[in-house]
């Protein structure tokens, strides 16, 4: 399983239940590789979604307490218990954690890989993902090439989680 996210240099990733940026060539190097694979989020990142709808050409597990909610096709999931089990269902390499805050530090630690668009630049924020660099199971394995949007610099980093756990 893998983790997917945007981060500032305080490894912040939203403020008021938005992204902090919206980098095109994130969102496409994003799109291309989720697409054809399984995402999973929670409730709360769907809805900041166009039209809060699941993303299509994939296969969204949605993680929520809301018992009627219901999103499309999406596969909704109701505990984390029930989230484990749903995931065993598909093959490790092909589930992508794609958010919140909330999802990414509850499945952070059975991840074996992260892919990381490390933005230089500090946000106003409130949704922090867990930083990578002063965990002492992973490693940074890949520093992608520096990249600009405007004055923005950026560059998408490989992670690897050395002791992932089991689901």
């Amino acid at each position: 399983m893998k983790l997917i996210a945007a981060v500032d240099q305080n490894w912040a990733i939203g403020n008021r239940d938005d992204l902090l940026v919206h980098i095109p060539e994130d969102q496409k190097n994003f799109r291309r590789i989720t697409t054809g694979n399984v995402v999973v989020l929670g409730r709360k990142t769907l809805s900041g979604f166009p039209g809060g709808r699941p993303l299509k050409d994939r296969l969204n597990v949605i993680l929520t307490k809301n018992p009627d909610f219901e999103a499309g096709d999406a596969v909704i999931v109701r505990s984390q218990e029930e989230l484990f089990e749903q995931l065993k269902k598909y093959p490790s390499n092909e589930v992508y954690v794609i958010g919140g805050g909330t999802l990414y530090k509850m499945l952070e630690p059975y991840c074996d890989e992260a892919i990381i668009t490390k933005i230089d630049y500090s946000y106003q924020a409130d949704t922090y993902f867990p930083n990578l660099d002063e965990k002492e199971n992973w490693e940074l394995v890949e520093e992608g090439e520096e990249q600009t949007y405007f004055d923005l610099i950026y560059h998408f980093d490989t992670y690897r989680n050395k002791t992932p756990k089991e689901i």
